[in-house]
């Protein structure tokens, strides 16, 4: 029985596509390890998997995500202060794991990952879930503290490749400890730990979403593969409350907020505007309002609950406003919904662009979310057809890839091919 190292860092979003490989993986056959923050721990174990903790665990504190979720300086305060300011914990924490295993697949955000598997001579796999991860020239990205240099991309990739250039630029010293970890280690310098291609894996990159949301491109890694949104559905995850069951049995398709699992730590007035806004239009609601208190006299014709599986609400919802994670987006997508985003840190300007793109969506700013502004997008979202057509459409076309198999499929190619290589 092989042993493969799975490991990643951040929301649910970023760690349910993993569960997903992990029990496929599992049913293969495959010794399954898991690698995170030990605030997954439980839910982990839960689900019958070896578990291994790797530093920093995940904030928890409203200020630090705050901080996070600010569009100008929370990528540097998420990948600099926290992420890569841990570097040489992740190291040892993923080296200890990592040393027994015969394959690893790795989230592009555990930058330690390419050292772990040099210092070992290691095979393994690095994979993204959105394709602004690549920064291509071809598809640029809305890059969340500039987004106005989105209006760029019609330039052409020339003009674009001067804008990935400056954020090269820009980035370059965030990755300071790494760079001294791999002198350290006698291993070859790194450009740029952000940017560019040295931190994914010269054996196979998983691009662990569908072509629908982002097509390959020239200058993405020669080794990517394309393989689908992969969706975990746990056992323990997959029912709606009875409470929230009797609700959508008692009237019309409601509007659905929800914040993901990060944004909601720090949500300010994201939950009463939006009950303003579902009072304004006469429409039912539900609102994922994670560990907050529920608003204050909240309307009959709406449903406030910590948290509810969304492969299960979302197909039945009219609407879905979130925040444009990953996670959140790939299920809307899936369930043919038209949503309304209002990014807040990352990747999730450019999730919006791409929804909008597609012609499911509409965005808003999380500074213009006021219900007068929520309530006369959604009127749009709604009463124009053309959102619903098109998110019926997409949703049948992710509804039908298998992107749990098609990543398990060439990982165990790769796999393969490393237990060949290992001697004796």
């Amino acid at each position: 029985m092989s042993r493969v190292v799975l490991t990643t860092w951040g929301s649910l979003g970023d760690l349910h596509p993993m569960l997903a490989l992990g029990l496929e993986l599992r049913s293969r056959g495959h010794d399954v390890i898991f690698a995170t923050p030990e605030y997954y721990q439980n839910k982990i174990e839960q689900l019958g998997f070896a578990f291994h903790t790797i530093r920093p665990n995940l904030p928890e504190d409203p200020a630090t995500i705050s901080r996070i979720i600010d569009l100008k300086k929370g990528t540097e305060v998420v990948l600099k202060e926290v992420i890569l300011s841990a570097i040489r914990d992740t190291y040892q924490d993923l080296l200890a794991v990592a040393q027994d295993a015969d394959f690893m697949v790795a989230h592009e955000i555990i930058f330690a990952a390419p050292i772990v598997a040099e210092v070992l001579n290691m095979r393994w796999a690095s994979c993204t879930l959105v394709p602004a991860a690549f920064f291509s020239a071809y598809d640029p990205s809305v890059i969340a503290a500039y987004p106005g240099l989105a209006k760029l991309r019609r330039l052409g990739p020339s003009v674009n490749r001067l804008v990935i250039n400056l954020a090269d630029i820009a980035t370059r010293s965030w990755g300071k400890p790494l760079y001294e970890l791999r002198k350290q280690l006698e291993l070859p310098p790194m450009r740029n730990s952000i940017l560019g291609h040295s931190k994914y894996s010269p054996y196979l990159v998983l691009a662990l979403f569908s072509s629908v949301f982002g097509k390959p491109q020239p200058d993405w890694p020669s080794n990517s593969i394309t393989t689908g949104f992969t969706f975990y559905d746990g056992e323990q995850e997959r029912i709606l409350s009875s409470e929230l069951e009797t609700f959508l049995e008692a009237g019309e398709p409601p509007i659905v907020f929800t914040l993901g699992s990060a944004v909601v730590g720090a949500p300010g007035d994201f939950y009463g505007q939006s009950v303003q806004a579902a009072t304004g239009l006469g429409r039912r609601a539900v609102l994922l309002i994670g560990k907050n208190a529920p608003p204050e006299e909240l309307p009959q014709n709406m449903f406030a609950c910590e948290y509810a599986p969304y492969s299960q609400l979302f197909p039945r919802a009219c609407a879905v406003v979130h925040q444009g994670g990953i996670g959140t987006t790939a299920q809307a997508l899936r369930a043919g919904c038209p949503t309304l985003v209002v990014p807040h840190l990352v990747d999730q300007p450019d999730n919006a662009a791409r929804l909008e793109r597609l012609g499911t969506s509409r965005t808003l700013a999380r500074r213009d979310y006021l219900a007068p502004r929520v309530e006369k997008e959604l009127a749009q979202l709604l009463d124009e057809p053309s959102y619903q057509q098109k998110a019926n459409e997409v949703g049948l076309v992710i509804g039908a890839e298998s992107g749990t198999k098609s990543a398990c499929d060439v990982i165990e190619q790769q796999l393969e091919k490393a237990l060949l290589a290992r001697p004796g």
